[in-house]
């Protein structure tokens, strides 16, 4: 039996857990997962101030080619985020400003991709989230087939549809739909644990309680020597 090449049917994170995960930066969600989940720095805001956080909708489509995306924009439920592996492709833009009104008409939450965009300016304009890899004024084709509605592999990370994604100035974070509820407590605990420690080191407070055992754990210094 063949897999279809469009999946419109895959469970997405809840909506609560979307609501209540978006409160954390990805840089907590990374940490708490293990430090994993980050896609490469290649894939920036294209504006600082841009964050975002949703359930995946996966596409996948051959360099330079966004006619899967069209179908995307056609399928997608509002609070997704598209996120396209258009294989870190730089030689021409797959979306603009006029498909980026789609999205943000169809309600998506953001559009991620592992290619570039163009239009920035308009984009700015319109704060509708958007991370790329860069920019460039070339236009793609829309002649070539591709997939939507499963895994895909963009910025070096795997996500699968339905999967939590959020991103902000540091860069962009995905999660295993199964794994992200199970974290939102882990990451409350580090925000308070950073916290705590801010409020150390502006009383004064600069030492790293725990460098001296990492450094003797990694051979750089003995035991009983001291920096």
């Amino acid at each position: 039996m063949s897999i279809p090449d469009i999946n419109k049917q895959f469970e997405r994170v809840p909506a609560a857990t979307v609501r209540e995960a978006a409160q954390y930066q990805p840089a907590i969600l990374a940490d708490v997962a293990g430090r994993r989940g980050a896609l490469h720095g290649r894939i920036q805001a294209l504006r600082p101030r841009m964050r975002f956080a949703g359930a995946a909708f996966t596409v996948e489509v051959r360099p330079g080619d966004n006619l899967m995306i069209h179908a995307a924009l056609a399928l997608a439920q509002p609070g997704d985020v598209l996120v396209i592996d258009g294989k870190g492709d730089q030689t021409c833009a797959l979306m603009g400003t006029i498909m980026m009104n789609v999205a943000r008409e169809r309600g998506l939450a953001a559009v991620v991709m592992d290619a570039a965009a163009r239009d920035s300016l308009d984009i700015d304009e319109m704060d509708f989230p958007v991370f790329s890899v860069g920019t460039n004024p070339n236009g793609p084709t829309k002649q070539v087939g591709g997939r939507i509605g499963h895994p895909v592999s963009v910025g070096g990370v795997t996500v699968h549809p339905g999967d939590f994604i959020c991103g902000d100035a540091d860069g962009v974070v995905a999660v295993e739909r199964e794994k992200i509820e199970a974290l939102l407590p882990l990451a409350a605990q580090k925000v308070r644990s950073e916290a705590h420690r801010i409020e150390e080191i502006r009383k004064g407070n600069v030492d790293a309680p725990w460098l001296h055992a990492a450094l003797v754990t990694a051979g750089v210094l003995k035991q009983g020597e001291s920096l």
